[in-house]
């Protein structure tokens, strides 16, 4: 009988204490919500009003200043091609300068920044003694990182893409994006800028936590993403790039050398990414959690 009443008893009070432990996980989750987005905000004006902005400003805005220049002084007609191979060069275009090179430095010099330009302006500790969990500074970094760059990003691959098509063969383009597969395409190339921030993002987030000097490891990787139309297939699929010129709408040609594969599919690739982000923040966190600010050589 006392028995059956102890249990009784530890019963009631777990039924009690239940709303109070799920109250207590609901305040905390407010909590790091507010302060992640207090964070992000923070982050943001650094991102687009700071001296550092000002690169990612030139290499966001170098195909809208060369793509005008080129409509303002066109070379001769016959050099340009036909409105039917438009696609294949702007693809070109896309691949080789936009996504390879200047999204990918872009964020490289957003993200890695994120940490190491506080420790370059020792800075870092002021966030450090705030009563902040560090895994919510990670987060709330990251997206003022992703929304710099997708922003930025998301205009240059929109803008070039109109200015291209348009300053040449505007009744064609007028008709091809209108009534034609344009918009699908301009959609396509605009969801493979936004899945390169969010992949190279976090990747160039943990090289900026993990190395002291992050330039020799972000040129190495620059190198492994430049070579991938040479690897075998089951090295192809240890980067980004594959992933995401897997999803570009018009492939584009990587010449003779080039090692073919199958193009992963879009419902492969982008959880795949999103995975992989998850797993590298996941990482991030747990790396930040035991770092110490150290500001001597820097």
């Amino acid at each position: 009988m006392s028995s059956t009443t102890e249990i009784t008893e530890q019963s009631a009070a777990t039924n009690v204490n239940q709303p109070i432990v799920n109250r207590a996980r609901a305040s905390s989750w407010s909590l790091w919500t507010r302060q992640t987005l207090a964070v992000m905000s923070l982050e943001i004006k650094k991102n687009f009003l700071s001296r550092r902005a000002l690169l990612l400003y030139l290499m966001a805005g170098l195909p809208l200043v060369l793509l005008s220049a080129l409509a303002l002084f066109p070379p001769p007609t016959d050099e340009l091609g036909s409105f039917s191979e438009m696609s294949q060069v702007y693809a070109a275009i896309y691949g080789g300068l936009i996504l390879r090179t200047l999204i990918f430095f872009g964020c490289a010099w957003v993200f890695m920044n994120l940490f190491r330009g506080e420790v370059v302006d020792r800075s870092l500790h002021y966030y450090f003694l705030a009563p902040v969990r560090r895994e919510v500074l990670v987060v709330g970094k990251y997206l003022s990182g992703l929304i710099a760059t997708i922003v930025l990003f998301s205009i240059t691959t929109v803008g070039s893409m109109f200015i291209y098509y348009f300053w040449l063969f505007p009744s064609e383009s007028a008709r091809f994006f209108f009534d034609g597969a344009g918009a699908s395409q301009m959609l396509a190339y605009l969801g493979v800028t936004i899945l390169a921030c969010i992949g190279y993002g976090a990747v160039f987030l943990l090289i900026g936590l993990f190395f002291r000097n992050p330039i020799i490891p972000a040129l190495m990787l620059y190198g492994w993403e430049w070579i991938n139309f040479l690897l075998p297939p089951f090295l192809k699929k240890i980067s980004v790039i594959h992933y995401l010129t897997s999803l570009v709408p018009v492939p584009m040609s990587e010449g003779p050398f080039a090692v073919l594969v199958e193009p992963t599919p879009a419902w492969i690739s982008v959880p795949s990414l999103l995975l992989f982000t998850g797993v590298v923040l996941f990482l991030a966190s747990r790396h930040i959690r035991r770092m110490e600010i150290s500001y001597a050589g820097d």
